[in-house]
């Protein structure tokens, strides 16, 4: 079990977090015990926290004079929680950026603005792009990932006609064994099953999960981070490297590959932009704004991730 993470904001700092329920959420919301909590989950999560954090399934239930400091938001539909078929593309897209708009609103009435938005986009915003080094200031490429983080920021974006400093980060991979592509990947590599994907020479961009909830304190706290901020480790990796590392650190080996051709043919767009394609993205802003990250290297991130 992990040792607890404490977060060093400023005691009474009111935080108002959606998605907090999450394998990401839940980690940032208990690593911010100094400060007050709001939670945004839907009622058949109220039951998982306890005192002091309050939970509310409809934002309606936040009086106008109630005030945060900080909005964090993290709810959405999982990009990678099953085939991309046409409803369930119209979902993926709707989902983060429908609770974005009612979080404006909440904005709008609330008597004092919160000061910070840290809003959850991902390194799919930059498309589809092979070698090339992209920090913050790269343009994007159209496919769906492309637009659905589109979509989710400029719903938050509107939240700056209010005053408020917004925050995009564009998060890589996030490495924990409580969720995300790692725990899909354990089963398979601890029986020896692990493998590339196609040729494995894309990239993958990661950050270990404390380092992203450092991370978001870290943004809400900066005022001079606003707009996009890449939150992947220095040290992107190709996919190929990514095998080799899972299966040393888990013990097995890892030399199968998964063909490409036929993994397209069942998934389409799924298959080409997140399983065979990726982002090679660096933390420009990040690192210019001096945070440092714990877990730079991926084996030592993965180590972390798995005690």
């Amino acid at each position: 079990m992990k040792p607890p993470l404490r977060l060093p904001v400023p005691a009474g700092a009111r935080w108002l977090v959606t998605g907090g329920t999450g394998f990401v959420g839940r980690r940032l919301v208990d690593a911010l015990d100094a400060a007050s909590v709001t939670v945004l989950t839907r009622g058949a999560a109220r039951t998982a926290f306890g005192e002091p954090v309050r939970v509310v399934s409809d934002l309606a239930a936040i009086a106008p004079d109630q005030r945060f400091d900080v909005v964090v938001h993290l709810a959405g539909e999982p990009v990678a929680g099953g085939p991309w078929t046409p409803a369930r593309r119209t979902r993926i897209l709707r989902s983060r950026p429908r609770v974005a708009e009612r979080l404006v609103g909440l904005v709008e009435r609330l008597e004092v603005k919160p000061r910070a938005w840290i809003n959850a986009s991902a390194v799919g915003w930059y498309g589809m792009r092979g070698d090339e080094p992209l920090d913050e200031t790269a343009e994007a490429r159209d496919c769906f990932s492309h637009r659905v983080c589109a979509a989710a920021e400029s719903a938050a974006t509107a939240a700056e006609a209010y005053g408020l400093r917004v925050v995009q980060l564009r998060i890589g991979l996030v490495l924990a064994r409580e969720g995300g592509l790692l725990a899909q990947l354990l089963v398979p590599f601890r029986l020896g099953l692990g493998g590339r994907f196609g040729a494995g020479t894309h990239w993958m961009s990661w950050i270990e999960r404390d380092d992203l909830v450092r991370l978001i304190a870290h943004a809400a706290g900066d005022d001079t981070l606003r707009g996009p901020v890449n939150a992947t480790a220095p040290n992107p990796v190709t996919n190929a490297d990514f095998v080799r590392t899972l299966g040393s650190v888990v013990g097995r080996p890892a030399f199968l590959r998964i063909p490409r051709l036929p993994v397209e043919a069942i998934l389409g767009d799924l298959a080409r932009e997140l399983l065979f394609g990726g982002q090679r993205v660096l933390p420009a802003r990040a690192l210019e704004s001096g945070f440092e990250f714990r877990y730079r290297e991926l084996r030592e991130a993965l180590a972390y991730a798995l005690e």
